[in-house]
């Protein structure tokens, strides 16, 4: 994830990384970028530390990091290493070619502190005096932070597996009912409405947008209208058409280019056009944006709703969507896990597909360049 602050003293960054990924590392190791003018926090990347330690594949994961940190303007950068032990005392820890790896892949960046946090403290790898006493400082000094007060208050939470970081959890048993027969009915009347000619798929292509829209105002909207809406939705995104214009529908100032994605039997070139250019937000190194706070909040408490109303094994749209989200907000982790979960469910799904490609190469979103 990406953050815009400027950190004071180590235990400050090393408060702010588990709130940067998601999860407390374990046996880990992060790789933070410092970028001008004064050190301010860009990139953080965590990697096994098995992985980053390996005599074959650790040089090249190395210079992979250190690639990512160059993209991002890195000026210098710090490693954090997490393992359950004090690491110093014993050469042939793993840590230690971990570290060695790391420091000649990023030798452009000058010298690269290195830190480890244990089960009972944090230390400087490099330090052998009274500073970092066996075992380390003590862990709880990590909790008194200025930094990690300013992310608790923010809302920030930290999961403590990799995998709750995407972990959405089932509707109760009646609301998924109720769902499934409206998502049920809903797609028959989409095949219906494909073979009766394009003018009635246009009209259930643009109630299905209209089911995300009021799944978005549902503050304006009965229990009872948001079950149905839900349903609709949830059958709807089975049409890349309905997905791209919800998709779309996600990034700011795109007006009724959602609905006008939906009519008629082809796109209008006009209209792809502009999706193409609002499509710019989200990786565009000069034209992205931050994704707004309260709306992509709505956005994701939504796309969570038809996921954990819906039907196992057909979820992999609105994962995506959830994914592209995480991705756009600096949720690398979270962004990985949405993704896995739609290719298990659809293991053919493009859209996933492509942007796990783009997640797997460390590529960000447009804002970070702009933000630099």
């Amino acid at each position: 994830m990406t953050a815009t602050m400027r950190l004071r003293e180590p235990r400050e960054m090393l408060a702010l990384i588990p709130h940067q990924i998601g999860f407390r590392p374990v046996e880990s190791a992060v790789v933070v970028s410092l970028r001008p003018p004064h050190g301010r926090v860009g990139l953080v990347l965590r990697v096994d530390l098995s992985a980053l330690a390996d005599p074959s594949c650790g040089p090249q994961l190395a210079r992979t990091l250190v690639g990512h940190l160059d993209r991002d303007g890195a000026r210098s950068a710090v490693l954090v290493v997490y393992t359950a032990h004090d690491p110093r005392g014993t050469p042939g820890h793993e840590v230690w070619s971990a570290v060695e790896h790391l420091r000649e892949a990023a030798h452009p960046l000058g010298e690269v502190p290195a830190w480890a946090v244990t089960d009972t403290g944090y230390l400087s790898l490099d330090c052998a005096g009274e500073c970092c006493p066996p075992g380390g400082r003590p862990l709880v000094e990590l909790d008194s932070t200025q930094v990690g007060a300013r992310m608790v208050l923010a809302g920030s939470a930290v999961a403590e597996r990799r995998e709750d970081v995407a972990l959405i959890g089932p509707a109760g048993g009646e609301a998924r009912r109720a769902v499934s027969r409206v998502r049920t009915r809903w797609s028959t009347a989409g095949a219906a409405a494909a073979a009766s000619g394009p003018d009635e798929l246009e009209r259930w292509r643009l109630a299905s947008v209209r089911a995300w829209r009021d799944l978005v105002a549902a503050a304006t909207v009965d229990p009872a209208a948001r079950g149905s809406a839900l349903g609709r939705l949830e059958a709807g995104l089975r049409d890349r058409r309905v997905r791209d214009a919800v998709l779309i529908a996600l990034l700011p100032g795109t007006g009724d280019l959602p609905e006008a994605l939906v009519r008629g039997s082809d796109p209008d070139p006009a209209v792809v056009a502009r999706m193409d250019e609002a499509l710019g937000a989200l990786f565009d190194p000069v034209r992205g944006v931050r994704p707004p706070e309260r709306a992509a909040a709505v956005h994701t408490r939504v796309l969570e709703q038809v996921v954990s109303h819906g039907r196992a094994g057909e979820q992999a749209p609105a994962c995506t969507l959830l994914a592209v989200l995480a991705w756009w907000a600096g949720g690398g982790v979270r962004a990985d896990l949405l993704l896995e979960r739609a290719m298990r469910e659809d293991p053919g799904y493009r859209l996933a597909q492509l942007y796990a490609q783009a997640v797997a190469t460390g590529m960000p979103p447009g804002w970070v360049a702009v933000d630099g």
